[in-house]
C-alpha cells in the first residue's frame, strides 16, 4: 500500500479518491492549479499525489496510466495496450490526417508563430485548405498578428495538439536535428538526383494540396 493510500486509510486528509473522481470526469488534462482549487489543497500536494498514483498504477500493470500532458493530468490507456485500443477505436481513412496535413502541422509546430504565407513558402505549395483542416480539427489556431503592414495572422499549435501527442510542452518535441541528414548524406542525395532526368510533361498532381 502506498504512503498516500495509507494516509487515506487513517483519515489524514485523503485526496487520492477525489483526484481519481475529478480526473475520471474530466474530458481534457486538468492543471495542478485547478485540481488544487477544487480539492482545497496546495499544488505541491496535488503534484505529489498524482506522481504517487501514476507510480502505483504502473507498478500494478493497470490498463490505464495517469499521465501529465499539455500542462495537466489525465487518465489515458497504457501504451502496452495500444494494439487492443487501436483495434477497438480504429477509424476509417477519412478520419486520419493526410501526409500533406501532417507535414504542414510539423512546420507550424516547429516554426511557430508562423503565417500561412510562410508555411506555403516552406512547403512549396498552397496550404490554405490544409490549414483550414488543421484549425477545424483543433490542432492549430491564431495566436498573434505579425508587426508591420498587413499584420498577417500568425498560427501556432494548441493544447489539443499536445494532448493528442501525449507531451507536456513543445520542449518535449524531438529535436529537428534527429530528422535532418548530415552534409555527406545531402551531397549523396544531390548527386543521385542529378542523374535522374527531369520530367518533360506537366505535373499530374497539380499545384496544391487537398483539403484533408
Amino acid at each position: 500500500m502506498s504512503e498516500l493510500a495509507r494516509a487515506d486509510a487513517t483519515g489524514e486528509s485523503p485526496i487520492t479518491a477525489a483526484l481519481e473522481a475529478v480526473l475520471l470526469l474530466a474530458e481534457e488534462p486538468v492543471s495542478e492549479a485547478v485540481l488544487a482549487a477544487v480539492l482545497e489543497t496546495s499544488a505541491e500536494r496535488v503534484r505529489a499525489a498524482c506522481e504517487a498514483l501514476a507510480q502505483e498504477y504502473e507498478s500494478q500493470g493497470r490498463g490505464f496510466v495517469l499521465a501529465r500532458v499539455a500542462g495537466g493530468y489525465r487518465f489515458q490507456t497504457a501504451p502496452a495496450q495500444d494494439a487492443y485500443v487501436e483495434r477497438f477505436v480504429r477509424e476509417g481513412h477519412s478520419g486520419r490526417l493526410s501526409a500533406a496535413a501532417l507535414e504542414t502541422l510539423a512546420v507550424v509546430a516547429y516554426k511557430q508563430p508562423v503565417s500561412r504565407h510562410q508555411v506555403a513558402e516552406i512547403r512549396g505549395v498552397n496550404v490554405d485548405g490544409v490549414m483550414r483542416t488543421l484549425r477545424r480539427r483543433g490542432y492549430i489556431d491564431e495566436i498573434a498578428r505579425a508587426p508591420g503592414p498587413g499584420q498577417a495572422v500568425l498560427f501556432g499549435t494548441t493544447s489539443q495538439f499536445l494532448e493528442h501527442l501525449g507531451v507536456d510542452s513543445l520542449d518535449d518535441l524531438p529535436a529537428l536535428s534527429e530528422f535532418v541528414p548530415d552534409a555527406a548524406e545531402v551531397e549523396a542525395m544531390e548527386s543521385r538526383l542529378r542523374l535522374v532526368p527531369e520530367p518533360s510533361g506537366p505535373d499530374p498532381a497539380g499545384p496544391g494540396d487537398g483539403d484533408q
